[in-house]
Order: C-alpha cells, then sequence, then structure tokens
C-alpha cells in the first residue's frame, strides 16, 4: 500500500510519474519514489510526501520515457527513505512497486539469504523482487515465466508493476486483492492503483482481474494471462471520472468540498432510481435477484468502519420499515468467526472503494458458503463490484479526502432506498406512508443545503471553543446511535482527540464515569420517538457538569433552554434523519481539525483504500 502509477511510451515519464503520485496522495502515505529506465535503472525515493521527493530530485537525471512510482503506507519496515518504494533485486537488474502484503515473506527471505542474498530494506516487497530473480536465473525462464512461478509461491495480496533492465521496451504487471487498472493510449500504457492518475491522458482502461499477469510493450501490445498460464481478453472500458471532479474547486480541503458536495452526491445516488409522483423505486443492479431479496428471512451486513456505520442505519432500516431481520459485522470479524451462513441466504457488502481488503474477504467466504452477495460501492469497476452477483453503485464521485463524508451520506441513501423497496414487495409499510417518504426524500438534498448554508459560521464558532479539548463524547438514540459512531470516528480520524459514540442510553452504565467540566458532549437530539428520554440524558450530562452541545430539529425550544450550544437542522421523517443529522457532525470534526493544524484530507497514519488486513 498504498498508491501505484506506471509508464511505457515516447513521452517524458518523470513529469508524469510525479503528478500521478500528487493525484495519488489523497489516499494516505508516508513515503514515495519513482524509477525510471533509461539506459540504466535510477530509482529515487524518499520518507515523507511527494514535495519532498520533488526537491530530493531536483538537482537528479530524470530522462527516460518508462517508469514506475509509489507511495507507500508503511506495513513491513517503519516509514523511512531505505524501506521507501520502488525496490532493487539483487543484481539491480529488477524493481518493482508493491500494493498489498507477502505473508509468507520471512521463510522466502531466509532461504534467499542461504543463497547469497542480501537486503536492503525490512519490507516483504524487496523478498518478492529477489524471488523473481532469483527463480527467473536459476531455472533459466523467461521474465514472465519467473513472475508466474513466484506468485504461485507467495501468500498473500498484491499489486505489482516491475521494470526490467533488460526489457527496456516492456513493462510487467500482476495483482491479487489489491486493485490496478491499466490505461491504454497510441503506443503508449498507464497503470495506476486507481483511475485518478490516468484520467488526463485516455479515458480507454483494462481492470486487471485477480491471479492476472499482464505485459504491455512500446508498440502496443497488450498480454495478459493467469497464473495458469492461460490468455484472458482483456475487456475495455470507458472511464466515466472527470479530471476536474479531482481538483478542490475552490475549497480549502478535499474534505470540505466534499462535505459541501452532498447535496448533488446524495441526489444523483437516488436518481434514476425513485419516482416520489408515481410512487415507485427501480434499483436496475438487484433486478435478477428482486424476488429472492423480497422473500429472505434475514441478512448479513459486512464493512469497516465509515461503511460499517452506514450498515448500522441499514439495519434500522431494513429492520424498521421491512421487517427483515440482518446482522451487521465488521468484515474482518465475519471472515475469522465460522459465520453461519446458508446457500438461500443474503450477504450485503459494503464499501466506497470496492477494493477493502477484509470485506473483498469476506464475500469470497459467503460466496463459498453458497450465500448470495451484493455490494454497495462507489468505484465503478471495483474489485468488490465485480465479485459480487449484483448490486449498486452509490454514484458520489471521487472521494479525495481520506475521511470518509459524502460517501457515507451516499451510501445511506442507496440503503434507504433498498429498505423501502423492500418494504413495499413484502407489504410492511402503509401506502400512504411509503408515498410520505418518497417525498422527503427527494427533499433531503435541498434540506442538507440548509444545513450548510445556515450552520456553518455557528459550527466553526463552537469548534474554536473546543479545539483543545482530549475527550468527545457522542451520544444518539435510534437511528442516530450509528450517527453518533460516525461522529465520532470523523473527529479521531482527522484531529487526534479521542472520541466515543454510544446509545444514549447507555451513558449510565460506564461513560458517565467520564463526564466533568471538561467534557464535550455531543446529543443527537431529534428523534420523535424517544425525545423526553433524550432530555433526561442532556440532564444527566449536566447534572455532572458535562458542556452539551446538542442536534434538535428546527424550532426546538425545550432542549434550547437545556443544552449551552445547539445546532438546529431541517425536521424529516425519522428514517431519513441520518442524512441530516451527521452534517453538523462532519463539519464539527473538520473544523476543529484545521484549528489544531491537523492535515484534514491526509491524517497520519490512514490510507483511503485499505488493501490489506
Amino acid at each position: 500500500m498504498c498508491g501505484i502509477v506506471g509508464y511505457i511510451g515516447s513521452r517524458e515519464v518523470a513529469p508524469i510519474l510525479i503528478k500521478g503520485l500528487q493525484r495519488l496522495e489523497y489516499r494516505g502515505y508516508d513515503s514515495a519514489g519513482i524509477a525510471l529506465l533509461d539506459g540504466g535503472l535510477k530509482v529515487y525515493k524518499k520518507a515523507g510526501k511527494v514535495s519532498d521527493l520533488v526537491q530530493f530530485i531536483k538537482d537528479k537525471p530524470q530522462q527516460g520515457n518508462m517508469g514506475i512510482g509509489h507511495t507507500r503506507w508503511a506495513t513491513h519496515g517503519e516509514p523511512n527513505d531505505r524501506n521507501a518504494h520502488p525496490h532493487f533485486s539483487e543484481k539491480q537488474t529488477l524493481t518493482i512497486i508493491h500494493n498489498g502484503i507477502i505473508e509468507n515473506y520471512a521463510p522466502l527471505k531466509e532461504e534467499l539469504k542461504k543463497r547469497g542474498h542480501h537486503f536492503n530494506s525490512d519490507t516483504d516487497t524487496e523478498v518478492l523482487i529477489h524471488l523473481i530473480e532469483d527463480i527467473q536465473e536459476n531455472e533459466r525462464l523467461t521474465l514472465e515465466e519467473a513472475i508466474r512461478v513466484a506468485l504461485n509461491e507467495v501468500v498473500g495480496a498484491y499489486a505489482i508493476v516491475i521494470i526490467s533492465k533488460n526489457h527496456p521496451d516492456q513493462l510487467f504487471m500482476a495483482r491479487k486483492g489489491s486493485p490496478l487498472v491499466i490505461g491504454i493510449g497510441v503506443n503508449e500504457f498507464f497503470v495506476a492503483s486507481d483511475a485518478s492518475p490516468i484520467i488526463e491522458y485516455t479515458k480507454n482502461v483494462v481492470y486487471l482481474n485477480d491471479g492476472e499477469i499482464a505485459v504491455v510493450s512500446r508498440q502496443g501490445d497488450m498480454v495478459i494471462r493467469n497464473l495458469g498460464n492461460q490468455v484472458q481478453t482483456p475487456y475495455i472500458q470507458e472511464l466515466e471520472l472527470k479530471l476536474e471532479m479531482l481538483e478542490k474547486g475552490g475549497y480549502d480541503h478535499f474534505m470540505l468540498k466534499e462535505i459541501h458536495e452532498q447535496p448533488t452526491s446524495i441526489y444523483d445516488s437516488m436518481r434514476g432510481r425513485m419516482h416520489a409522483p408515481s410512487g415507485t423505486i427501480k434499483m436496475g443492479g438487484l433486478l435478477e435477484y428482486e424476488q429472492k431479496i423480497a422473500n429472505v428471512r434475514g441478512f448479513n451486513i459486512v464493512a469497516c468502519g465509515t461503511s460499517w456505520h452506514a450498515g448500522i442505519v441499514g439495519e434500522y432500516l431494513f429492520e424498521d420499515l421491512a421487517r427483515i431481520p440482518v446482522e451487521v459485522e465488521y468484515a474482518s470479524e465475519f471472515r475469522y468467526r465460522n459465520p453461519i451462513v446458508n446457500t438461500d441466504d443474503l450477504v450485503l457488502a459494503i464499501s466506497q472503494s470496492g477494493e477493502t481488503a477484509d470485506t473483498l474477504a469476506a464475500i469470497e467466504l459467503a460466496k463459498q458458503k453458497g450465500a448470495t452477495v451484493f455490494g454497495v460501492c462507489n468505484v465503478v469497476g471495483s474489485s468488490i463490484a465485480r465479485a459480487t452477483h449484483a448490486g449498486s453503485y452509490t454514484h458520489a464521485g471521487p472521494e479525495i479526502g481520506v475521511a470518509s463524508t459524502k460517501a457515507f451520506t451516499a451510501q445511506v441513501t442507496v440503503l434507504t432506498l433498498l429498505a423501502m423497496s423492500l418494504a413495499h414487495k413484502r407489504g410492511t409499510i402503509q401506502e400512504s406512508y411509503f408515498r410520505q417518504l418518497l417525498v422527503e426524500l427527494e427533499r433531503i438534498p435541498d434540506k442538507v443545503k440548509q444545513v450548510l448554508d445556515h450552520t456553518s459560521d455557528q459550527i466553526k464558532f463552537i469548534a474554536d471553543i473546543f479545539k483543545d479539548s482530549r475527550n468527545f463524547l457522542y451520544l444518539g438514540r435510534g437511528y442516530n446511535f450509528p450517527v453518533a459512531l460516525e461522529g465520532a470516528l470523523k473527529l479521531k480520524e482527522i484531529s487526534y482527540i479521542h472520541a466515543e459514540g454510544y446509545p444514549a442510553a447507555e451513558m449510565k452504565h460506564g461513560p458517565i464515569a467520564l463526564i466533568d467540566e471538561e467534557m464535550p458532549v455531543v446529543v443527537l437530539a431529534t428523534n420523535k420517538s424517544a425525545y423526553d428520554k433524550i432530555i433526561s440524558n442532556i440532564q444527566e450530562v449536566k447534572a455532572r457538569k458535562g458542556r452539551v452541545i446538542a442536534v434538535v430539529s428546527n424550532g426546538d425550544e425545550v432542549i434550547k433552554n437545556l443544552a449551552e450550544f445547539v445546532i438546529e437542522i431541517p425536521e424529516t421523517e425519522e428514517p431519513l434523519t441520518p442524512l441530516l443529522s451527521v452534517v453538523p457532525l462532519q463539519l464539527l470534526a473538520y473544523h476543529i481539525a484545521v484549528m489544531r493544524g491537523c492535515n484534514v484530507d491526509q491524517p497520519r497514519n490512514l490510507a483511503k483504500s485499505v488493501t490489506v488486513e
């Protein structure tokens, strides 16, 4: 992990690589490097940001029209210059960049040491390129054959790109469990871990499948084989991504831009799927399995991080509206706890990137057990989109900020449509209420815009007061409980303040011990169904001198007299509340982080697309 870019053709490669690495900075990383081939192999790498690498190479030779670049998120070995990618083979005829983890690197490394290999880093990646060279020389194989043999020996996940000094007109790549996309030009090829570094050069791409090895040449040839040496026919797709989507558009940070894009991204997530005047919902990606879904007795939702919180909102929606029991599980736990999954079961996998390693592994386990698996993801052509039987794209557009914002509300929108559709088909919702929800859902984008327009200055004022707090507590009930979890996660991710989200009623079972005059408590108090109970919770906090920040519906006078700070949002139907109540929490986290001088778009230690366990 975490970002890959490569090029072969007739252009000067260094500017392409540097610009590509800058496009990939959003994924989170701790070092960067490039390798250039121009007669000899030149490798430049540096701990820190891409800007540090640019400074490092400014007076160094950068000629060449073939090269690879990488931003690394440390797994094996601390983030420093020598552990940064690319890595050389023993004889320095090969160099590699790699996303993923080689799990059996340690025994391979010991065996290679016995054969006389010397290692210059602590990484698993360097072991892999040494292994490939060792196999190529000792077994007298072509480089492509040696790569295939080596990859059949390793255990783990990888997306790799290799340059060979002895093959100046070819670029070699392979993937398993970590994404890799090839951009096709005229007698030139681009390769990257996602489409963002490619989009300004070509819209024609091939997404490598698991277990595939590709060799592209300067003459415009591309050959793809699987690990069994069978030639594969590439499927060329046209990118929908637009270059302007990758720019900040006048905002100080991508995260702020993406928070403000939510009126559009929520609308795009429902566009073409619902028609309020006729009372219809049509989820095109699920049509083939519509009857099976409608008759299901229960299902699992698997996800990680923010997507897991969206899954909990989904649990409330499916159980409340469609009366279907749902279990929401961390994908990482689902795959290891021997879950009970039968051939007639459904599993719903949620992921922004569509590349989350734990979620992909959970999908494979569910499929092995015979379950039907649906995916909800944002990235067209991603691994989860291809691994699942059916599903729905969220159409939120690229999310560059590492801390997810618009992806969450887009996921919740899709889950809301699915729950409402199931409820309607199963007859568990009154027709009048179903139509009322449709009309109100159609209004949500405008109401999100109202939140953004009318609360931003107030939230900035609150952020300034609490920016130096060491802890935060977030409380919510019902549909607002997962929003409390998400609000706490956002604050942790980008401001590095410790925060916890709890069901409001659980406060008295432990967290209340933490409350004193130094503890800000954010209370989501829009629930009509438990309004009196939430007031009681606020009074419990006030009795212990906690400082209450309440999110309420417009016109609420009771809580306004209780809480120290009140943020008003438009009133809506309770099942739709998360789409509004999460927005002030996103803004609060953002402004606190900015005031603390944190790197909002690239918080420390985090990666946008977690493609390793």
